[in-house]
């Protein structure tokens, strides 16, 4: 069922590429202002589905996929730009594709169909806005600093991949018994 909290989860999908083409052009000031109104559109369609009471399957299925789509969106642009290391970029999607990877084979050969989120993976979440926004500021002038969240970011995400195979690990010896 497609509700207002859905419309703005579709906004914020609607919103990447425009993203894209901001920074594919060098306009960094239309992108930072474009990816905050991504982010007050994530913020607002949880806000709005809590508060209406209008949660839906639809919805908790497509707000995470609305945030990976942006996200990797802002990420190849800011490779393919030639703002942010390539090396970068494939250290984000890694541990994104090893994720993946691990619920995969949870999914096809263990009984096990929770995966919830880690405190370190959020924190690699924020990071990881936290860098893309850092290195679109600085391309204005806005932002100092940049390359410290860079290397921030590259830590957290490294460590909350380390993390999730870890817990991946544990929750296969615990299914196993």
């Amino acid at each position: 069922m497609v509700n207002l909290p859905n419309l703005f989860t579709i906004v914020r999908i609607a919103l990447a590429p425009l993203v894209a083409a901001s920074i594919l052009s060098d306009h960094y000031a239309r992108a930072l202002i474009l990816c905050l109104i991504a982010g007050a559109s994530d913020g607002l369609d949880g806000y709005l589905a809590r508060r209406l009471g209008e949660i839906t399957t639809l919805g908790a299925y497509l707000d995470p996929i609305a945030d990976k789509i942006l996200m990797a969106t802002i990420y190849m642009s800011l490779g393919i730009a030639e703002a942010m290391p390539w090396w970068m970029v494939a250290v984000v999607f890694g541990r994104d594709i090893f994720i993946l990877g691990m619920v995969g084979c949870g999914l096809a050969f263990t009984s096990i169909r929770r995966f919830p989120p880690t405190l370190w993976g959020k924190v690699s979440t924020v990071l990881q806005i936290a860098a893309a926004l850092a290195v679109m500021g600085a391309h204005i002038g806005l932002a100092t600093g940049a390359a410290f969240v860079l290397w921030l970011m590259i830590a957290a995400t490294v460590w909350s991949g380390i993390h999730y195979g870890w817990r991946g690990l544990a929750m296969l010896r615990t299914a196993a018994e």
